[in-house]
């Protein structure tokens, strides 16, 4: 059995700040599940860092966010794994030519994202003909989107999380851009097919999380999180429920509940884990190593893309 404290941070990285202190200091904990996102962890981890505690983030998909420090791990897929296959399985298929992007510019993971579509497009040989920029609360895109559209790429990459991504979609779909959409994780939740409705078909993401996986661990998951919530897990659902069993696991290998180097040592030697998102381990980097699903929005539901 394990004693838990709880800290929201409500998005905010000096939220973040004092939470990671009092975690530390005052609840004196072993390790320390989140902070949530990039931005948070770059501001945070470092005091994680300096204090010997393991931060071990879900969300966090930005470039250089385990280079803060051997105490900082994450099981969320960093762009650098996702962002490629997306573009390379959806280029294998559809084999286009041209590409738009389109970025969230004050936001520390979706920049990172931006470079990874650049760097894909690049590899792959395609023309970027279109690389425009919103921000976080933005809701008109209608000047980025009449730019891409005058661009008329074969398809549009977004890097952005579903909130805006879903107005995007439905203001692309509106002015009939109708082109395939490639996305990061920020889209990987339910709630983006909810918000874009019929806009969302064409939609294209690689994730862990399949809920259509057939595993005991990943059925078994769903199944509980829907009968307590009343609607379907996301991949930050999943990968947090992941996160806390990593943890569960590496306590029990290392018998510890107080060392918190012994704790580290052995989260990081840690292979094939087993849970909702399949089997992963982490690499020297602390990162994950694991295979992706790419999935596509069709009919109004994640399926794979084949």
């Amino acid at each position: 059995k394990l004693d838990i404290a709880f800290y929201d941070t409500k998005g905010s990285k000096t939220e973040a700040i004092n939470a990671m202190k009092k975690l530390i200091e005052q609840d004196k904990v072993l390790a320390i599940e989140g902070p949530t996102f990039s931005g948070e962890m770059f501001a945070a981890g470092p005091i994680a860092q300096q204090s010997g505690v393991v931060a071990f983030g879900t969300g966090t998909t930005a470039p250089g966010i385990t280079d803060i420090g051997d105490y900082i791990f994450r099981n969320a897929i960093p762009g650098k794994m996702a962002i490629p296959q997306t573009v390379k399985k959806a280029h294998d298929k559809l084999g286009f030519k041209t590409a738009a992007i389109l970025y969230c510019n004050n936001n520390d993971q979706m920049v990172g994202e931006h470079q990874y579509y650049l760097d894909a497009c690049q590899k792959l040989g395609l023309d970027v003909v279109a690389d425009v920029t919103f921000a976080d609360k933005d809701t008109d895109f209608s000047a980025q989107l009449t730019q891409i559209q005058a661009a008329n790429p074969d398809v549009i990459a977004i890097a952005g999380l579903y909130q805006e991504g879903s107005l995007i979609v439905k203001k692309a779909r509106e002015m009939g851009l109708n082109q395939p959409i490639l996305a990061g994780n920020g889209f990987n939740s339910p709630e983006y097919i909810k918000q874009a409705g019929p806009a969302a078909d064409g939609t294209l993401v690689a994730t862990p999380w399949n809920p259509d996986r057939k595993s005991e661990k990943a059925q078994a998951f769903r199944k509980a999180f829907k009968e307590k919530y009343g609607h379907e897990p996301d991949q930050f659902a999943a990968q947090a429920y992941d996160a806390m069993y990593t943890i569960h696991a590496a306590v029990e290998q290392s018998g510890t509940t107080t060392d918190r180097k012994k704790f580290r040592d052995t989260l990081a030697k840690m292979k094939d884990f087993e849970g909702a998102t399949g089997t992963f381990s982490f690499d020297e980097h602390r990162d994950p190593m694991m295979d992706l699903a790419v999935l596509e929005v069709k009919g109004g539901k994640w399926v794979p893309f084949a």
